[in-house]
């Protein structure tokens, strides 16, 4: 029997370390399986190849909170200082650090880390998070049975009147919803994640990245345009029910073909009739970075947009945002600025009260806006001009074709056919 290799001095109690096919050793801490047994809360972990990183969370971290467990200190266990080495958590920690993340706009990063809490905070068979997994056991196969169940969410079933049903059992009654937008988006990040991280820490990241290659696909659902005349309905609701400046909103985002986040976090007064030229209107486009100058009036004087004109020009200016809150708050006593989640709610709200279809969003009117232009037979370049955007195909996201374009199509082709055949003489 060959003799048993001692271990260096100074070697952690609990790491072990195991030889990888690849070449190479990786280290484990385990807890002794008494412990395990006895509910020991410190839980197994997978600390990389890096001896010196492994021996450093082992004496810092895992130790002391064994030990704290172990002899009872009020049953105190330390809070870890990071996630460990080599685990999903520690993947998107470091994704979340480097300048592929840190560069996108705050939007773009709240979604990504949604999508990423909801990989991490997913509890696999044994009661583990998915964060503690260690990445070099993540296989393709384990990518497509996490998106499998985070695809599928149960949640309490709602009556018609909006609360929710109780079984017989006195629970309530749970219903599967299919999310598969979201499951998308979850193994874009997590795949996005990898293959950031694995560019810079190539010794600890896996080349295969499991979330690769997964055929996903998802089709948006197509975003109702908004017409003119649910435009007027829900305006009236709003002034009617005391919150004008929703109704602003609306109409800005109908005419002026402006985001919500735009509207309601940068159009300022300064921005309606500048001093620079007071017969224009300065619409800009933070997503796309461009700035469009639209004109308040035609050749001979005539005011395009009549209706919204008329509206900003009797609007008291209680700040330098256009569009403000319409009641001072409570403690600072001035107008703030709608908050975006708030503002959906209220937007809600007054749609309900006007009886507009739940499908009538506020993006909507942005749509609605492009879809009236392309009806009213504007060029790609015209309706490029006034939206903002910068490419004819990322406009024909905004203009679905409508009847009445394809009647127009259809009439152009019976011009073009009797013209050339004679027919009309």
């Amino acid at each position: 029997m060959p003799p048993r290799r001692r271990k260096p001095l100074g070697w952690p109690d609990y790491l072990e370390a195991k030889p990888l096919r690849s070449g190479g050793v990786a280290h484990y801490w385990n807890p002794p399986s008494w412990a395990r047994k006895a509910g020991c809360p410190v839980r197994a972990e997978a600390l990389g190849k890096d001896y010196a990183a492994a021996k450093k969370r082992c004496d810092d971290i895992l130790n002391p909170q064994f030990d704290a467990w172990r002899l009872g200190r009020d049953g105190a266990v330390a809070r870890p200082a990071g996630p460990a080495q080599g685990t999903f958590d520690w993947l998107i920690a470091s994704f979340k650090s480097h300048p592929a993340y840190n560069g996108r706009p705050a939007k773009t990063k709240k979604s990504y880390d949604s999508a990423a809490a909801l990989i991490a905070n997913h509890r696999i068979k044994d009661g583990r998070r998915f964060g503690e997994l260690s990445i070099s056991g993540i296989t393709p196969g384990v990518a497509d049975r996490l998106f499998a169940k985070l695809r599928v969410v149960s949640e309490p079933a709602k009556g018609e009147d909006g609360k929710p049903l109780i079984g017989e059992d006195g629970g309530p009654v749970m219903v599967e919803r299919e999310r598969q937008r979201t499951a998308v988006l979850c193994m874009t990040v997590a795949r996005r994640a990898w293959f950031i991280v694995r560019r810079d820490k190539p010794a600890i990241v896996p080349d295969a990245n499991p979330f690769a290659k997964m055929g996903l696909s998802h089709k948006a659902k197509a975003t109702r345009p908004v017409s003119a005349d649910l435009l007027g309905k829900f305006v009236e609701a709003a002034d009617a029910g005391g919150e004008a400046s929703i109704g602003t909103a609306c109409m800005i985002a109908y005419y002026w073909l402006q985001r919500q986040e735009d509207i309601l976090t940068r159009l300022s007064w300064s921005h309606y009739r500048p001093a620079d030229n007071p017969s224009i209107v300065r619409v800009k486009h933070h997503k796309t970075g461009e700035v469009v100058d639209i004109p308040l009036y035609d050749e001979d004087g005539t005011e395009l947009w009549p209706e919204l004109m008329s509206r900003l020009d009797a609007a008291p200016r209680h700040g330098t945002l256009i569009v403000t809150r319409d009641q001072p708050d409570r403690h600072k006593k001035v107008r703030l600025p709608w908050g975006q989640d708030y503002f959906r709610h209220r937007v809600a709200a007054i749609r309900k009260t006007a009886g507009i279809p739940e499908d009538a969003k506020f993006m909507g009117l942005r749509h609605g806006g492009n879809v009236e232009g392309a009806e009213a037979d504007l060029t790609d370049a015209q309706l490029r001009g006034l939206s903002g955007h910068k490419t004819t195909a990322a406009l024909l996201r905004y203009v679905p074709t409508t009847a009445k374009q394809r009647q127009a199509g259809a009439r152009k082709r019976l011009e073009a056919r009797t013209k050339a055949g004679g027919l009309s003489e």
